[in-house]
């Protein structure tokens, strides 16, 4: 097996996929707000075990899954101004001054 290829045997980088990173966090944030009320649900039983922590745990889960959903939100609202301001500026460039005459 080789771990390094010269430029003429290298193949092209792949195109970057587009992936909606919401769906990932809504999902895992879901998943902790169930795990949450599992361990509300059996918070004496856990707490007599040593576990109450778990449930602390799963609320932070929850509210980093809050945060980051803000970030991805964010983030993507900021592409979709960036890829229309492009668009807008490639308009511009392509259109004939009026005031040229």
């Amino acid at each position: 097996m080789r771990f390094w290829l010269s430029e003429q045997e290298r193949r092209p980088d792949p195109e970057p996929v587009r992936a909606d990173a919401r769906k990932a966090v809504v999902a895992g944030t879901v998943l902790w707000l169930l795990a949450m009320l599992a361990c509300w649900i059996w918070r004496e039983p856990l707490a007599e075990a040593g576990l109450g922590w778990w449930f602390t745990t799963s609320a932070l889960g929850v509210a980093l899954g809050v945060g980051g959903f803000a970030v991805v939100q964010w983030r993507r609202r900021e592409e979709i101004a960036r890829t229309a301001e492009a668009a807008a500026a490639a308009e511009a460039r392509d259109e004939p001054d009026p005031d040229a005459g």
